[in-house]
């Protein structure tokens, strides 16, 4: 292979290795974890519907580009090669990455989940119904967590049966918590205010775990997009000139 081969070769899996770190850099998530809005099913069971995704313009262009660049830096048949395969590989890798719209609605919804609890702990220690705590909690908080109990309290209104809500309302991404809660004190006769007020502590504790787990994180996967903009550097200047020095005097002798 020759020298410009060589460098384009490099350049190429220079490009796919920033792909690879760029897609364990960023979280992925199954579509039951991306935490999409809820709604009432034709039977009258919760159906996850998912969120709507963006264009994939970002995708589309990340794959292109890589095919193409491998294509025009290889030519001909290598370049085929190596860029179908290379473009594959990009389009798989951003398609599993997080739409950022989505994982924001996600940790904003994750974050107001114990305000929820402890409000609705409150609300049934004063005497409510679940379903009367749930319409006044629902008007108290904003953003997601409004949206995804305004679907939980709106297939209460229409009377499906509450049990059947709750049970529905425990396979919520992370919503899953009260819903297990409250089925589990209507099934048993048990008080819910005691039982919302232990999950609220559970999951003050629970996030303030992953809010340090992720602080540990950081340098963690700083480190891969870290080595792979440095290693090429270090090649190039320290491994290279040696290589070619030590060649060029054995060549000499």
């Amino acid at each position: 292979m020759t020298g410009a081969g060589a460098t384009a070769s490099c350049a190429v899996l220079a490009v796919v290795a920033a792909a690879v770190a760029a897609a364990l850099a960023v979280p992925h998530r199954s579509r039951r974890e991306l935490g999409g809005r809820w709604s009432a099913g034709p039977a009258g069971s919760a159906q996850p519907t998912g969120s709507r995704r963006d264009p994939p313009v970002l995708r589309v262009s990340a794959t292109v580009a890589v095919a193409l660049g491998a294509v025009f830096l290889l030519g001909g048949a290598p370049g085929v090669v190596v860029g179908v395969p290379a473009g594959a590989l990009c389009w798989w890798l951003t398609g599993r990455m997080e739409p950022p719209a989505v994982r924001r609605r996600r940790e904003r919804l994750a974050r107001a989940v114990p305000q929820v609890v402890d409000l609705m702990a409150a609300c049934l220690s004063a005497g409510l119904s679940p379903a009367a705590a749930l319409e006044l909690v629902t008007t108290a908080v904003d953003g997601p967590a409004r949206e995804e109990l305004a679907a939980v309290s709106a297939r209460l209104r229409v009377g499906v049966d509450p049990p059947t809500v709750w049970r529905d309302l425990a396979g919520h991404p992370q919503l899953g918590g009260l819903g297990r809660a409250l089925s589990r004190a209507v099934d048993s006769g048990a008080s819910v205010a005691d039982a919302l007020a232990r999950l609220a502590g559970d999951l003050r504790r629970q996030a303030r775990a992953d809010a340090e787990s992720r602080a540990r994180a950081v340098g963690v996967k700083a480190a891969v997009p870290l080595g792979v903009c440095l290693l090429p550097a270090f090649v190039l200047v320290g491994v290279v000139p040696l290589i070619a020095g030590s060649v060029s005097v054995l060549l000499r002798h």
